[in-house]
């Protein structure tokens, strides 16, 4: 049952997810708002709400290891799972504004991470707060960088939700709403039981399955984009992706609710994985051939990423 509860949260959350961005795109074009902005802020702070809806729902009762386990999990899932798969399938071409930008401000938001764990055991209201000025303070540099792109394709934006009527996007956020609670309470209750059952911790559980669970949708769309020949994903995106984990999902959590640290291998293992795995991207696009994430490179991320899971779960 416990299986059961996982797997039928992680569809619900899925589902609702896709709701709450279709819901979310369509009211910033009622609202006037530039697809630009849309595609940077709207859409990925959407796509990182069954994260934040299971860290806040684990943070209320009680698991605060679920919290920490689901982010840091899902970052690593991104790099060592999605871009190591769809790498494999497809090179990856490197943007400059990878390492210009992007890759330093996931550092250093992983490290501001690392030291408020480190100093005081948990993530305060405070700490959440900077956190979420730390992510406003980098959307508007994001937005200023990119004012001169902004007449090119945004990815995840679909034209047709201009003409969303008002009710059907009240529906949209009613079911996504819904179904991400729903998803959240299921998958967390699943995941409490099964930990118990397997003998293994909460933080096993949340940094491997509802981490892979969590980044499933992304990986799926790589992947068929990849098979496809069609550009799979940026690397930006998922670096994206992984400030917005640490910063949106973690700043909010812990405004509502202080994150505790109450298992000791988050602090000496996992979140050092999660470094590690974020640092070796920038060797990997430049040795030996620059601007490229090459199919080898994508093997070595995705065997990284399989040692990870067997040591979480052998620990």
């Amino acid at each position: 049952m416990s299986i059961l509860f996982i797997l039928i949260g992680l569809a619900l959350l899925v589902v609702g997810g896709e709701f709450l961005v279709r819901a979310a795109v369509a009211l910033s074009f009622k609202l006037s708002v530039s697809r630009m902005v849309i595609g940077l802020t709207v859409v990925s702070f959407a796509t990182s709400a069954p994260e934040l809806i299971v860290s806040l729902q684990a943070a209320l009762g009680g698991f605060s290891d679920i919290s920490l386990g689901n982010v840091i999990g899902s970052n690593i899932a991104n790099i060592g799972l999605v871009l190591g798969i769809t790498a494999i399938i497809s090179s990856l071409a490197v943007d400059r504004e990878f390492y210009r930008f992007n890759w330093p401000v996931m550092m250093l938001f992983s490290f501001a991470l690392y030291y408020f764990l480190k100093t005081g055991e948990n993530i305060s209201r405070i700490e959440g707060l900077a956190l979420l000025i730390a992510l406003i303070i980098y959307l508007i540099v994001l937005i200023y960088r990119s004012r001169k792109k902004a007449e090119l394709p945004v990815e995840g934006i679909d034209d047709s939700l201009k003409k969303t009527t008002n009710f059907k996007m009240i529906i949209w956020l009613l079911i996504g709403g819904g179904t991400l609670w729903g998803g959240s309470e299921l998958l967390v209750s699943g995941a409490v039981d099964l930990a118990t059952a397997l003998g293994v911790s909460e933080r096993v559980i949340s940094v491997t399955m509802i981490a892979i669970g969590t980044s499933v949708p992304e990986l799926a769309a790589s992947v068929i984009a990849a098979l496809k020949k069609e550009k799979a994903i940026s690397l930006g995106n998922l670096i994206g992706s992984n400030i917005f984990n640490i910063a949106s999902v973690l700043g909010i959590t812990a405004l509502i609710q202080p994150i505790y640290l109450q298992s000791d291998e988050i602090l000496t293992s996992d979140i050092f994985w999660m470094i590690a795995f974020s640092f070796v991207l920038v060797p990997l696009a430049f040795l030996p051939k620059q601007y490229l994430f090459s199919r080898y490179k994508g093997m070595i991320l995705f065997v990284g990423y399989v040692i990870f899971i067997g040591l979480a779960f052998l620990g």
